[in-house]
């Protein structure tokens, strides 16, 4: 995958802040393009994270991550289970179990009482900044 200098530092960016979201929390796509810079970006934020699992491997063999202090070196280090839609909805996918395992980590994490939305007022992570190494 080739990557744009302007798009490395957008993904760095998105997992950066997603890597900072506490556990037990959980925020939305559209305040992760808020945190980055890109109020109106939510859509790629949902993109960034949507294709993490292709784009963190480039993004770390790019060299730009090797030295982050944002503590990821691979994709497991990143809690993307933890971003959802500005509703609290978990968003769909096109492969549920994405969708299922979600929803199973929020539960394990007690942000997800039942269904498919987290309650972002008790659960949301919502910083009006953070810092982006």
């Amino acid at each position: 995958m080739n990557l744009t200098d302007e798009a490395k530092s957008f993904y760095y960016s998105v997992y950066s802040v997603v890597s900072q979201i506490p556990y037990g929390s959980a925020t939305s796509y559209g305040h992760i393009a808020y945190l980055v810079g890109k109020p109106k970006n939510s859509r790629q934020v949902g993109s960034a994270m949507k294709n993490y699992f292709m784009i963190l491997p480039a993004l770390l063999a790019s060299g730009n991550a090797e030295d982050n202090d944002a503590g990821f070196q691979n994709i497991m280090d990143i809690p993307w289970w933890r971003v959802v839609g500005s509703s609290g909805k978990i968003s769909p996918r096109s492969d549920s179990n994405g969708e299922i395992l979600q929803q199973q980590r929020l539960v394990e994490e007690g942000t997800l009482q039942q269904g498919t939305i987290v309650d972002l007022d008790e659960f949301g992570w919502f910083p009006d900044e953070v810092d982006i190494d």
